[in-house]
């Protein structure tokens, strides 16, 4: 065994000794005078102390302020489960309780053994490493451990405090710097134990490059805490402290096994290990001894939750009452040891992630990116918040599309500018008309294509009012003349919707999106011009999201929360946002525009929320497209849920047409699409085990009573209209299509027969053409593929209905690519023909991708 090195290993000159021990002498003499409990020099009592040194005992402080080490923070989800941790030095403090007995003995070992018996400095200590240097010989230090510590509590305190000049001091290679240490030691251990002190040392120590603090270095090092270290990695951690880079086992394994072995040699002079508890320590390599784990830092270890963690990284940060500044705060999240508790539900962010994902794949080659975030109404908790890029600060050729950029949120949380909102803006009108006094039964001209200057109302900011000229509908949509207003709701009508806004006070309107807390994605108010109404604001998912849970909540709105709690190392509790939830809806409105959105969410044709509807439970939502495909939202809750889903490129209004998105070819994409059906999928997830639960029921001023359509299939169409109108409704007769039914009777109706309608909402009649001519088919064929009605003698029986977009399959009546039905068995079955308005995709789910052109806000 080589010779072991001196208890400390640092190195201080002869005359450095000789004026540290005859400063040990005078300050023994003062028979232990304490300031504040750290000993204080009488300046005068120099003796062979130098000038130089005399003033520097004046300078000194009189006492030593012990500020607890800079500690991780950690971010948890609301199960208390680890979201991310945040950390300018990589420390866990724990108790002496929590750190093993050989851990203990190997720092006092090779550090100090006369630990327990001196009284801050070690005379006996300086004496020998005095004699030695003279001699000669390898270079001793005279450091107690108590002087170490004392030195990197100052060298701490400066990185706390972010003073550098008090981190030069403390680390000067100078006789003053010797004497201070000396002098607040013995003053330090006059007032705290020896224990106190050693664990102090394990906390605040370097023990790797980037690792301080004992328990942190056993989970680097070794994955297991300081608790369990056993006297190999005891003397191999204790012996990085002298030199943190030098002794890196991960870096020089060669040196630090060296280190490690004198350590152990010490260990077994001084009586804390066995010779063969030594020896088999001794006979284990680096490499076996090593079981590395890299503790993560910051949100880029969150995972899926990433964006969310930045978004509550923001939020703390934001917060004035946290800190005096944003440089206060981020001290206190980096080096403050804080626990974070958050709103998150890892459950639904997990949902959340698959389904945005399998809808739109990270990095997909199309560009196109979808994110969602998630409320709970009534709270305003964000319990899940996605979207398909990966967090990064840098796009790499590896990953183009990674961004630190949040999509879900505005500019103060990490986020952009928004993107415009298409017709779910249309849910603020819907409010406005109602608070107006007006119904939902009321009926509005589709047709109005040109709303001049002045005929709009905006009393806030009369300058905004312009010409809106040209506005069209989405071909294909069934309409009339005229139409009620639940029914242009469920339809998404452009132009019934721009003539109820010019009916109204556009600075209401845009009012009542401000009071449920929406504003464009930079901060800014919402801008009341008349294009609004079909939303040409810029808003982002989280603000649409939480908007709509405010219907969701009964008209209560609460902002939105992602921090629940913050304790300090202590405990003690430190004040953070907390929610403001205010009732800004009246009851009876909220009822009437719930009941509205429940249509857009149901299965009737052409409602344009049809691939949304959850089975067994009541939900309600809206759609929305931009100019040229260009971004594309489904908003939707149940009154337990909310949830808002954005689908485009990140970059701007860069339009989706014609773009092949997941494999598969679009001409046009729709909120009633993919956002619409991801939104599904998530929301059965989410609420997957929770109890149904209905919406209250609106008010009979607001026309939201409905009733069933009369089954008039079959009937000659005089008769069905007549039998539609007594019913109440609006009739209007469209073009004929095949179908099994004799020529001039009923095909079907939209809304379909059953449906729930409102009284004076248009129900369309679909006129037969008479039965096409049908091939024969042989061994169990039916039809192929198409939308239409399908059956197969003799064997089977498939089905497909015209009307609601049935799925069937030639040989048994399973999916086929364009939906349909099929048939099974031998015989013959009648040629499926086309849908009656085969070009609207929402009618039929098994045909997401329309044929015709999008008109702004759809």
């Amino acid at each position: 065994m080589s010779p072991a090195p001196s208890p400390s290993g640092r190195a201080v000159k002869p005359q450095q000794l000789l004026i540290m021990l005859l400063t040990f002498v005078l300050v023994s003499g003062l028979g232990g005078v304490v300031a504040a409990g750290i000993v204080m020099p009488a300046a005068g009592a120099v003796g062979a102390v130098t000038t130089a040194s005399t003033q520097l005992f004046d300078d000194l402080p009189s006492e030593l302020a012990i500020p607890e080490p800079s500690e991780q923070s950690v971010i948890l989800a609301a199960d208390g489960s680890p979201i991310a941790t945040f950390f300018a030095e990589n420390r866990i403090v724990v108790g002496l309780d929590k750190v093993s007995q050989p851990m203990q003995h190997a720092v006092v070992a090779v550090e100090d053994r006369r630990f327990y018996q001196h009284r801050g400095i070690d005379p006996e200590g300086m004496l020998r490493a005095f004699a030695n240097n003279l001699a000669g010989g390898q270079l001793e230090g005279a450091s107690t451990l108590t002087q170490q510590y004392v030195k990197n509590v100052l060298i701490e305190a400066g990185r706390v405090s972010g003073d550098k000049e008090a981190i030069a001091q403390a680390t000067e290679t100078s006789v003053g710097r010797k004497l201070r240490e000396a002098r607040l030691a013995i003053g330090l251990e006059q007032k705290v134990s020896k224990d106190k002190i050693l664990e102090g040392y394990l906390n605040i120590a370097q023990f790797g490059p980037s690792v301080y603090g004992v328990e942190s270095a056993s989970q680097h090092y070794f994955s297991k805490p300081a608790a369990e270290l056993g006297p190999g990695e005891s003397a191999l951690l204790a012996g990085i402290t002298q030199s943190p880079a030098k002794w890196d086992p991960v870096r020089n394994p060669e040196k630090a096994q060296e280190r490690r072995d004198v350590v152990l040699g010490l260990m077994l002079d001084q009586g804390y290990i066995t010779q063969a508890e030594h020896d088999e320590a001794v006979a284990v390599p680096i490499a076996d001894m090593l079981h590395v784990k890299n503790a993560p830092n910051g949100c880029g270890s969150a995972g899926n939750a990433a964006y969310f963690c930045e978004y509550v990284v923001n939020d703390l940060l934001n917060n004035e009452g946290w800190g005096k500044d944003r440089a206060d705060r981020t001290r206190m999240l980096y080096r403050g040891g804080l626990v974070i508790k958050t709103t998150l539900d890892p459950k639904k962010q997990q949902a959340a992630h698959d389904e945005i994902t399998s809808s739109v794949p990270v990095n997909d080659p199309s560009g196109v990116t979808m994110a969602m975030s998630s409320v709970e109404p009534g709270t305003g908790k964000i319990v899940a918040m996605a979207q398909t890029t990966n967090w990064g600060t840098a796009a790499t050729p590896e990953d183009p599309h990674a961004t630190a950029v949040n999509l879900n949120v505005g500019l103060s949380h990490g986020g952009g500018l928004g993107f415009q909102s298409g017709s779910t803006f249309k849910v603020f009108t819907l409010i406005e008309w109602l608070k107006t006094g007006r119904s939902l039964n009321d009926m509005v001209s589709t047709t109005q294509r040109n709303f001049p200057r002045n005929t709009w109302t905006i009393s806030c900011n009369p300058k905004l009012r312009d010409n809106y000229d040209n506005a069209t509908n989405v071909e294909g949509v069934p309409t009339s003349p005229t139409m009620s207003v639940l029914e242009a709701t469920r339809l998404s009508i452009n132009l019934s919707y721009i003539k109820m806004a010019n009916q109204l006070d556009m600075c209401n309107i845009v009012g009542n999106a401000a009071a449920m807390g929406l504003t464009r994605g930079d901060g800014s108010p919402l801008v009341p011009n008349p294009s609004a109404v079909l939303g040409t604001n810029t808003v982002t998912p989280l603000g649409m999201a939480n908007a709509f849970a405010t219907l969701a909540a009964g008209g209560t709105y609460c902002t939105p929360i992602a921090v629940t709690e913050v304790t300090d190392r202590s405990g003690t509790e430190i004040p953070v946002p907390k929610t403001d939830c205010k009732k800004v809806l009246e009851p009876d409105i909220v009822n009437g525009v719930n009941q509205a959105l429940q249509q857009v969410v149901s299965d009737q044709p052409f409602s344009t929320g049809r691939k949304a509807v959850l089975p067994g439970r009541p939900a309600a939502g809206k759609t929305g497209t931009a100019n040229d495909d260009s971004h594309a939202w489904f908003v939707g809750y149940t009154p337990q849920l909310a949830a808002g889903i954005w689908m485009g490129h990140a970059s701007g209004d860069v339009s989706m047409m014609n773009t092949t998105i997941n494999g598969t070819f679009n001409k046009w994409v729709f909120g009633g699409s993919y956002p619409a059906q991801t939104w599904q999928r998530y929301m059965t997830r989410a609420l997957d085990g929770v109890p149904a639960q209905p919406f209250g029921v609106a008010p009979a001023q607001a026309g939201a009573q409905q009733t069933a359509v009369p089954d008039v299939t079959g009937r000659p169409v005089a008769e069905a209209q007549a039998v539609l109108t007594q019913s109440g409704f609006q009739v209007t007769v469209g073009s004929p299509v095949a179908s099994q039914w004799p020529a001039g009777n009923v095909a079907s109706t939209s809304p379909a027969a059953g449906a729930q309608a409102a009284p004076g909402s248009a129900v369309t009649i679909v006129p037969s053409a008479g039965p096409a001519t049908a091939p024969t088919a042989s061994g169990g064929n039916g039809a192929a593929n198409g939308r239409g009605n399908g059956t197969g003698n003799a064997g089977g029986h498939g089905k497909g209905n015209a009307s609601s977009g049935g799925h069937g399959n030639a040989s048994s009546g399973g999916n086929t690519s364009r939906g349909g039905g099929g048939g099974g068995g031998a015989g013959t079955a009648p040629a499926t023909v086309p849908s009656p308005k085969a070009l609207f995709p929402d009618a039929f789910p098994s045909n997401p991708f329309p044929t015709f052109p999008a008109p702004p806000g759809f």
